[in-house]
């Protein structure tokens, strides 16, 4: 019988291959030189055995371990959660073991975008004015005023290079200690977002009476937020209707100053992209992570900033990003970090490997190592020269490691509160998402998910599996894209109107 389905096998010792599309019993698979016939319905993006592995015996992806067979299986068999499971692996953190291959060259020849160059020499992707709310009480009023600025209003019709009015609220701010991790992190979020240069100037609304008062958080801002701060509180302005008059005053103010801008061409080393994947699939180590890699690995040469987060979604893969650190301590610090999470959920009577959700198993994925070290290809192959704590200012060139939630909104806005100016999102299930400030490229990992949802998808590199295209090929499109982005060109999720309420800042510590 003639092979009808190609299944990739990633490394030559792997016990499993991706099914390239569903694969019923019977069906002959092509794995590279051999020929494995399918014993058991395979769906499309998850798991077929090549070789025969006993009960207990490791089971190979990526040429690394990803779970423990939980009964004997034969080749030809699905592998998912019915027959594989999580299992600690001890690694070797070799830190810098591997940093002189991961050395990069200089890029070839230099690129530039157009962004907006702010006077104090900081760079912008876009050009929006922002409110933010020390607490959840003061939401309502902010979208109240943001509201009033949708373009259809014609209130920012006298300021077409204004991108527009964000109103960025959350769930916390009150019921919380006054002081500890919890309360640092919010604050460090929030001045993160008033630093960020795609902000020309900010309100901060609070309630008046909450813990996270807006007095003490405007004093604490620092030297890096530059741009106009206005401060008021709803008690203080004498309640809902006199406040958002008060702040639609400021707003337009703002506006006007905000509105003398151009953009002009600056070296593509001013980019900070912040690297993310969502609703991930079997195909999401194969296609849209790798080509996402090529291109941060442009955006380094370029002299450039590229932002891996989601530290329980590289837990299992973190020794391959040890090994290429700058020094040793850039290593340990990574594993610091890995071993405050193995703690933190611990006490919360969690598991790592709570993570892969539904979706993810539903779309071939099976542990948390295995989706892992799909994830990490994101970071491509550039060297690790620093790692953050969530929401810290990204200071350091080249690939950076921020230490984030697994969970999508709340790891991009500590991104953007580092100072990313553009996202890339991959997904294999289809997620739908924005950042603002920060404008987002979304990559489809597979042609099927991208027909299905391109008013949402900006790049499908299914065109990889699909032999259309290569993962360097696509890495080039990719950046040229985070290029034309930058400069302006709306993504497909700014065009849609995502990115305010995917502002979710990390929540830490007690509700009391």
């Amino acid at each position: 019988m003639a092979a009808a389905v190609i299944a990739l096998r990633l490394r030559p010792g792997d016990a499993v291959a991706v099914v390239g599309a569903s694969a019923p019993a019977g069906t002959d698979l092509q794995v590279g030189d051999m020929v494995v016939r399918v014993t058991e319905d395979v769906p499309a993006g998850h798991k077929v055995a090549v070789a025969d592995v006993p009960a207990g015996g490791e089971v190979r992806k990526y040429g690394q371990v990803i779970g423990l067979a939980t009964r004997p299986i034969a080749a030809g068999q699905h592998v998912h959660s019915h027959n594989l499971a999580f299992a600690p692996v001890g690694h070797d953190y070799a830190f810098c073991a591997d940093l002189d291959a991961a050395r990069l060259g200089a890029a070839a020849s230099p690129a530039t975008f157009e962004g907006i160059l702010r006077s104090d020499g900081r760079v912008a992707t876009r050009n929006y004015i922002g409110i933010l709310t020390t607490v959840n009480c003061s939401a309502t009023v902010a979208k109240m005023v943001a509201g009033r600025f949708h373009k259809e209003l014609g209130l920012l019709d006298e300021f077409a290079l204004v991108d527009g009015v964000v109103a960025l609220t959350h769930g916390s701010g009150c019921g919380m200690a006054g002081s500890g991790e919890g309360f640092e992190l919010l604050r460090r979020t929030l001045a993160g977002y008033a630093a960020h240069p795609n902000f020309a100037g900010i309100v901060v609304l609070g309630l008046g009476c909450e813990v996270n008062q807006v007095r003490s958080l405007t004093e604490d801002f620092g030297p890096d937020v530059t741009a106009p701060v206005v401060a008021m509180t709803i008690q203080g302005s004498g309640g809902t209707r006199s406040t958002v008059e008060e702040a639609t005053r400021a707003v337009l103010e703002m506006a006007e100053q905000a509105n003398d801008v151009h953009r002009v061409a600056v070296p593509a080393s001013r980019l900070v992209v912040g690297l993310e994947c969502g609703g991930s699939d079997g195909y999401s180590g194969i296609t849209a992570n790798p080509a996402l890699g090529a291109a941060a690995d442009l955006v380094v040469q370029q002299g450039g900033t590229v932002v891996l987060g989601e530290t329980p979604e590289i837990y299992g893969a973190e020794h391959l990003l040890t090994r290429r650190a700058t020094t040793p301590e850039v290593g340990k610090r990574l594993v610091e970090r890995i071993r405050w999470w193995e703690s933190y959920v611990s006490a919360l009577g969690a598991s790592l490997d709570n993570n892969p959700s539904p979706g993810n198993k539903e779309g071939g994925l099976t542990t948390i190592l295995e989706k892992s070290l799909g994830a990490v290809a994101k970071a491509g192959s550039s060297p690790l020269t620093a790692v953050y704590e969530y929401a810290q200012h990204v200071g350091t060139a080249g690939f950076v490691f921020m230490d984030t939630p697994g969970y999508d909104p709340v790891s991009v806005t500590g991104m953007v509160a580092g100072g990313a100016n553009v996202i890339c999102f991959t997904t294999g299930r289809g997620s739908v998402f924005g950042s603002k400030p920060a404008p987002c490229l979304k990559l489809a990992t597979n042609s099927a998910m991208y027909r299905r949802m391109e008013d949402d998808m900006d790049v499908n590199c299914g065109a990889i599996l699909d032999g259309e295209t290569t993962v360097a090929t696509l890495g080039e499109e990719i950046f040229r894209k985070v290029l034309e982005v930058a400069s302006g060109r709306p993504s497909k999720s700014e065009a849609l109107g995502f990115g305010e309420e995917e502002f979710t800042p990390w929540q830490i510590g007690a509700v009391l």
